[in-house]
């Protein structure tokens, strides 16, 4: 069951930043600044739609070795997301120190615990 609902989560996410590539993140819809990490009110980069669908791949990717129970790279995955959730200790993450953003508020209130709960639980699919 916790299988299903992880890579239910991660399908989801993979359609989102396949919307955002065909549309463009930045295309005037509100989502750049809840997406797009800023310093002193301009994105910190912008990033191209190939690179939005290429994000949108590997989490299309990461469900499906959830759902194939590929162990070692759900095992890898679970690490990349636990990290992702400590942080790069500047931008994004727990230990940030940007957070005066729109997308810095939702990087604590929901990126971050995302990343950490989905990074927990595709350990313990890796543990089993």
């Amino acid at each position: 069951m916790l299988a299903l609902a992880t890579a239910a989560i991660f399908a989801f996410l993979a359609a989102l930043h396949f919307y955002w590539a065909a549309v463009g993140v930045g295309s005037g819809n509100g989502a750049n600044s809840a997406a797009i990490p800023e310093i002193n009110g301009v994105p910190a980069f912008k990033p191209s739609r190939t690179a939005t669908a290429a994000v949108g791949l590997v989490l299309l990717f990461t469900a499906a070795i959830v759902l194939l129970e590929v162990q070692i790279l759900i095992a890898g995955a679970a690490a990349v997301l636990i990290m992702r959730a400590i942080g790069d200790f500047r931008l994004v993450g727990f230990f940030k120190r940007h957070r005066d953003s729109r997308f810095a508020r939702l990087d604590t209130l929901l990126y971050s615990p995302l990343c950490l709960a989905l990074g927990l639980a595709l350990a313990m699919q890796a543990a089993a």
